[in-house]
């Protein structure tokens, strides 16, 4: 199974090496997603409050690329800034959207990552279809490495985001002339109004994502349980299998045939004194679960 958390690069190196100094390092990603005891998982190269371009050495990008090939299975995915918004229709923040996103593109085929995940954004005024052709035109505007693909994530769908409506995805592929994918968020896809919490909800929502999107389409799922029931909009994270999905839900995604490869990154909270590990063991027992 693949699976893992979107953890920090920030602080001291961490190693199990004492050999070696403690530094600020992207490798630091490496070896937390190790001690929660995953193999896959997302990260920011930046802050994502703020407009910054990653700063990552030559030398921490190789290194980079060796730890994950040596002590990970699946692939790395980094996550846009929350600022990006590819659906604006104003001119000033659509440039520093594009900016940053080519940024996060150029650091990814600099790191070995195949995946930029990113949303929608908010039409804020522009209308579904003129957002949706925002976003379209600002994804061909980039220059997207042979090595990296674009996946736009499913969104909660409250106020003028877009990406909430399995349709947005479905034409934000047809009218971007760049490969893309896409990128299930399965707290968002609750809340967006699509039943997730029994077997068969999961069978019909996975069959309607088909037929609408394309199960070809879907790269990465960011496996997270929600606060709020089917259809609220909105966007708060839960431990796995006690949220509104629940486990019977999660059990479902997990061990769905045509889910069940992908690989699945978790944003799942730190409280209750309980955090990434607590919650990769869960995935990890829901799939054993499922097999017996």
């Amino acid at each position: 199974m693949n699976v893992g958390a979107h953890v920090s690069i920030s602080g001291s190196r961490v190693s199990s090496d004492t050999e070696t100094p403690p530094y600020d390092d992207i490798r630091n990603a490496v070896c937390r997603q190790v001690a929660f005891g995953g193999n896959c998982g997302q990260i920011f190269t930046t802050s994502p409050q703020v407009w910054a371009q990653p700063e990552i050495s030559e030398e921490a990008a190789l290194g980079f690329r060796e730890e994950t090939a040596v002590k990970l299975e699946g692939p790395w995915v980094i996550h846009s800034s929350y600022l990006v918004n590819l659906c604006t229709p104003k001119d000033d923040l659509r440039a520093k959207s594009l900016s940053s996103l080519q940024a996060e593109l150029d650091a990814a085929e600099k790191l070995g990552i195949p995946y930029v995940n990113t949303h929608l954004g908010a039409h804020t005024g522009a209308g579904v279809e003129g957002g949706l052709d925002n976003a379209a035109s600002a994804v061909d505007e980039l220059d997207v490495p042979e090595s990296v693909t674009i996946l736009i994530e499913s969104d909660a769908g409250s106020g003028t985001k877009l990406g909430g409506e399995f349709a947005h995805l479905a034409e934000i592929i047809d009218r971007t002339d760049t490969e893309i994918g896409v990128c299930i968020d399965t707290a968002h896809t609750l809340v967006a109004g699509n039943d997730l919490t029994t077997p068969e909800a999961v069978d019909e929502t996975v069959s309607r994502f088909d037929d609408i999107v394309g199960l070809e389409h879907l790269e990465y799922i960011h496996l997270n349980d929600s606060k709020h029931d089917v259809g609220t909009h909105k966007d708060e994270h839960a431990h796995l299998g006690e949220g509104y999905i629940g486990e019977d839900g999660m059990a479902a995604i997990i061990n769905h045939p045509d889910l069940r490869d992908l690989p699945f990154a978790l944003e799942t909270p730190t409280e209750d004194g309980r955090g990434f590990a607590w919650n990769i063991q869960k995935a990890k027992e829901l799939r054993e679960e499922g097999q017996d």
